[in-house]
Formats: structure tokens, sequence, C-alpha cells
């Protein structure tokens, strides 16, 4: 293996440090239409080697927010929620294309564009999250993506090089956001789950 080649890891492991399975964490999403996810996941199909875990097409997110360390009994949900809706009613309904497929160290990611609204939505539930005073860890998205399978126990031997030939077409798909996703979110060191909170739509959308 050429210098510098590097394998992929355990996404769950390198997480346990500052999430440990089973707690519950503060998560804002993007979420995908059934319809949606089923496209996003389509090209995906064949990715089936142990020490990967598909994501289920009812389990596709795209993270805004996660509020570590931060769990829906340690925060007024109703305040931020309207801190969150007074916000998100300045914001008309956008799409994002994903169309850039890559092989991470810990997951498979599509990547999606176009960044600028997305980063301002991100910094905005961030803010909102910090102003009710709630002790956490911001870890705000770095730019927008959809996880399609994740490292798990196993993934030391895959090599991303090999599997990211395996990925059959960088199929481009839309999804139109139109509400943001409080949910509370765990996982149990080979799935994440989560637990719907509240939507909030944006401009001109019927809540």
């Amino acid at each position: 293996m050429p210098r510098g080649h590097r394998l992929m890891e355990n996404f769950f492991e390198r997480v346990r440090s500052f999430w440990p399975a089973g707690r519950r964490d503060l998560h804002w999403h993007i979420l995908p239409s059934p319809r949606e996810a089923v496209a996003l996941t389509a090209p995906y199909t064949g990715l089936a080697l142990p020490g990967l875990q598909r994501v289920p097409v009812d389990g596709i997110h795209c993270t805004l927010l996660h509020a570590v360390g931060l769990s829906s009994t340690d925060i007024d949900t109703d305040t931020l929620l309207t801190e969150v809706g007074g916000y998100a009613r300045s914001v008309r309904p956008f799409a994002l294309t994903f169309d850039r497929p890559a092989v991470g160290a810990v997951a498979v990611e599509i990547g999606g564009w176009p960044g600028r609204p997305f980063h301002e939505i991100v910094d905005a539930v961030t803010q909102a999250t910090a102003r009710t005073g709630a002790a956490f860890e911001p870890a705000p998205s770095r730019s927008p993506h959809v996880s399609v399978a994740y490292a798990s126990h196993g993934a030391e031997g895959i090599d991303p090089v090999t599997l990211r030939s395996d990925i059959e077409q960088p199929l481009s798909q839309t999804v139109v956001v139109k509400r943001l996703h409080l949910v509370e979110q765990w996982h149990d060191g080979a799935h994440i789950t989560w637990q719907p909170i509240a939507d909030v739509p944006l401009a001109g959308v019927v809540a």
C-alpha cells in the first residue's frame, strides 16, 4: 500500500470520547422527503461490506448542529423553538443539490451545495441554542452533506480507494429544504437513531 494511503476507521469509536453510546444529544437536521431519501441512496445500494453500516432510507439526514452533551431535559425546548421559528419565517425554502460522493475515513458521504444558505441556517440555530443559556459544546456542520454509510467494527480493513470504485454513479439529487427539524439523537455503537421533537417551517410553509 502506498505511503499515506489510509484505511477506514470506526466512526462510532472516533466519536465515543465526546458522544458515548446511548447518550441522547439534541441535533438540528434537514430531513429529505421519503422520495428524496430513496433517490439519494439508490446509487449506493451495493455498499455491503463487513464493517460498513448502511444508513436506512428513513435514517437519511443532513446535520446542521450537534449540540454535544445537551439533551431535551437540559433546555427549555419551547423557548428554543420560538427563537428558531422567528428566524425561520425570514428564510424562503431552497434546494440543496447532492452530487459529490466521497469515501472518507469514517463514512461514505454525498456533498451538497450551495453552501451559503446552509451555513446561514447553521449559524442561526447554533446561536439560538446558545442564547437559551444551556451548557453544551456546539458541533456545527462544516458543509452540506449526507452520510449513506458509516464505518463501524471491522472497517479497519476497508480501503476507501477500492470502495470508491464500487459506487455505481455520482447521481445528482435535490432536497427541497422547507423545514428545520429538532431531534434527540443517540447511537448504539453501530447505528444512529433519533426521536423527533419538532419541526420548524420556513417562510410560507404551512405548519
